[in-house]
């Protein structure tokens, strides 16, 4: 398969991106006519900004399955599409050719049609990184039941809030996960959370680490023997299900500046078209290459660039069920060396975390393969781009940085590898399709260079967030109204002299950690449960590996006095109620918190203090008690 609207040089892109902002609707109509329709559109783009309302390709049908996996069995069933590599080195590994994944897609299709789910159901996911989270994904999307793919280390009642906000009747899971040296009994989590959902009316369970669990007799039911039951039928073909353009696909839940977590819905055709465009274009992605992403499939990256823009190029996606560092910091170079991998897409915070290793890990590894390397998640900072350049690069490798958010489905801001020019530590040029603007405070438009600003976008692309599962009016008030006629990505950024962008962070009070999205008022909420605690207020300060560290000011009067093991007690509260990804790396008992007279907690001030700014603190003249604030210094961590 070639990629006619794959862009060759930098001459091709001004003018792609030039034609994309002066007519999106014969640039997209022309990129759309690429993929495999059953009814073509009646209009491409339909948009305003106020309500919001954005709908692409309307009128037309399709599946997004039939692009992933049915249009490339003439050419590619035999090409592997997923190759998994398992947790431990030793046991074996699997490939699935797109003939493979045809047949197990519609096998289990077939299993989610027999145990009551239909079109617009939700079907909560809830497994480790093995192949069958990614069949499970795809037959959701062939039945057009909406997925719900939960990141494997959030805690019970995480599950449980997002169970109940979606209103999931099923659930998909495994006895258990690997991760690294531990065992995660992820069936146990799942049981502990239903205690709360009493309306879940099948749980499919996939053996894959031969944890005892519990099976629910009338509930619970395992995969292995639904498939067999279909085996027996001698595998019948699940004829897609026909989908509208605007049917939402999956709903993924991220963290916002409250404490409710928010559902990002997504639609059909809009988000197949841009992540298969994004994919081609950013990796400059050629035939038959293989495509490493080590995202987990519960985070936006996963589902984008591991599922539904890889293979709805034909391409080969390595999954891994691992982490970088086990059995030892070699991991990722061994795998490179063992599958020959052309493009590896990973985190700044991986990188900075095996750079801690030194190149040990490196030596004897041939990495020669490589052709590009890609960062995701958050800004990288100069030292990790230059290392990665270096050391697994060699120098020969384009980097490309990429900028994106759940929200916006797929890659926003980014150099092309080759293409068009990297800058260490900056995303680069806006993709075509996508036009960013500077703003102040207030909202105007900063036109010059070499400035500072909030990040805003003035336009749909394919992949925009459609809504908020259940609540349209947070997706608006989140996104739309803070600037009018403008979503608002809540990230600051620089331009510099050549209209590049450098994404600085986040100017909401939403943290970014190891590329995470984790509100503050979440990770409040949480410490607050804790019954010794009275208040809380959490900050983000820079972190030599996370790029963002969770820095929490908490005021206690509990009974017992030994501060460490109240730090332990609040860690495990948050642990237990949203997961351990959420869990503060530094906890700093206070008497008092800084607050205005009118109660609001002053966190610019906590900010400049967990970032060690103690002489630079600003005014605190309006503050109840300026006091406190001397208090808090006094005692920085």
């Amino acid at each position: 398969m070639s990629y006619p609207y794959q862009i060759k040089s930098l001459e091709e892109y001004h003018a792609a991106w030039k034609k994309s902002v002066e007519d999106p609707e014969k640039f997209w109509g022309d990129i759309a006519a690429n993929f495999q329709w059953k009814k073509p559109w009646e209009r491409v783009l339909d948009w305003n900004f106020k309500e919001p309302s954005v709908k692409w390709f309307e009128g037309a049908q399709l599946n997004i399955t039939e692009n992933c996996i049915d249009r490339h069995l003439h050419d590619k069933a035999n090409q592997p599409a997923i190759i998994w590599e398992p947790n431990n080195p030793n046991d074996p590994q699997r490939i699935l050719t797109y003939a493979q994944l045809h047949l197990k897609v519609n096998q289990f299709a077939h299993v989610l049609k027999n145990n009551g789910v239909k079109k617009g159901d939700r079907v909560c996911i809830y497994m480790g990184m093995i192949p069958e989270l990614a069949i499970a994904v795809l037959a959701c999307a062939r039945i057009g039941a909406i997925h719900s793919v939960i990141f494997g280390g959030f805690s019970a009642q995480s599950i449980a809030d997002r169970l109940q906000d979606a209103k999931s009747e099923f659930i998909i899971t495994c006895d258990g996960a690997f991760r690294g040296p531990k065992d995660i009994p992820l069936k146990s989590v799942i049981d502990d959370a239903l205690v709360s959902c009493p309306f879940v009316k099948t749980v499919v369970v996939y053996m894959h680490t031969r944890t005892p669990v519990s099976m629910i007799n009338g509930r619970d039911i395992w995969w292995e023997d639904e498939i067999r039951k279909i085996e027996q039928k001698g595998n019948p073909d699940f004829p897609a299900e026909t989908m509208d353009a605007e049917d939402p696909l999956f709903i993924l839940y991220t963290s916002g500046s409250t404490g409710k977590p928010k559902g990002v819905v997504h639609s059909c055709a809009g988000y197949m078209v841009y992540t298969n465009y994004t994919f081609v274009n950013v990796f400059q992605y050629k035939p038959e290459e293989i495509h490493f992403c080590t995202a987990d499939i519960g985070w936006i990256t996963g589902h984008s660039y591991i599922v539904y823009g890889p293979l709805s190029a034909g391409a080969t996606s390595l999954m891994f069920e691992g982490i970088p560092t086990f059995p030892d910091a070699g991991r990722f170079w061994d795998i490179i060396d063992k599958y020959r991998v052309n493009i590896l897409y990973t985190a700044p915070t991986a990188i900075r975390s095996l750079m801690a290793f030194g190149l040990g890990p490196i030596q004897n590894k041939d990495l020669s393969s490589l052709r590009v390397l890609g960062t995701v998640g958050e800004p990288i900072n100069e030292e990790a781009w230059n290392w990665y350049d270096e050391h697994i690069g060699k120098g020969n490798c384009p980097i490309v940085d990429t900028w994106w958010q759940t929200e916006t489905g797929g890659v926003l801001i980014s150099n092309m590898a080759g293409i068009t020019p990297a800058k260490a530590s900056y995303a680069t040029l806006p993709f075509p399709g996508v036009q960013p603007i500077l703003v102040d405070e207030k909202g105007n438009e900063i036109t010059e260079n070499n400035v500072t600003g909030n990040l805003c976008i003035k336009a749909p692309w394919p992949s925009t967030i459609r809504t908020t599962y259940g609540d349209h009016e947070r997706c608006r008030t989140n996104y739309f109204a803070t600037y009018e006629n403008l979503y608002f990505t809540g990230d600051g950024a620089f331009r510099d002299e050549n209209g590049y962008y450098r994404i600085t962070g986040r100017v909401d009070d939403v943290l970014n950690v190891s590329g995470h999205r984790i509100g503050t008022a979440e990770v409040e909420n949480a410490i607050n449960m804790h019954t010794g605690v009275v208040e809380s207020a959490v900050v983000g300060y820079p972190h030599d590996v996370k790029g963002q560290g969770i820095y929490a000011f908490v005021i206690y009067n509990g009974t017992h006095g030994d501060e460490e093991l109240i730090r332990k007690d609040i860690t495990a509260t948050v642990s237990r109620i949203i997961g351990p990804i959420a869990k503060p790396d530094k906890i700093q008992l206070v008497p008092g918190l800084p607050k205005t007279r009118s109660g609001k907690i002053m966190r610019r001030i906590l900010r400049k203090i967990a970032e060690g700014e103690l002489e630079n603190i600003g005014d605190t003249s309006t503050l109840l008690d300026p006091s406190v604030v001397e208090d808090i210094k006094n005692g920085k961590i």
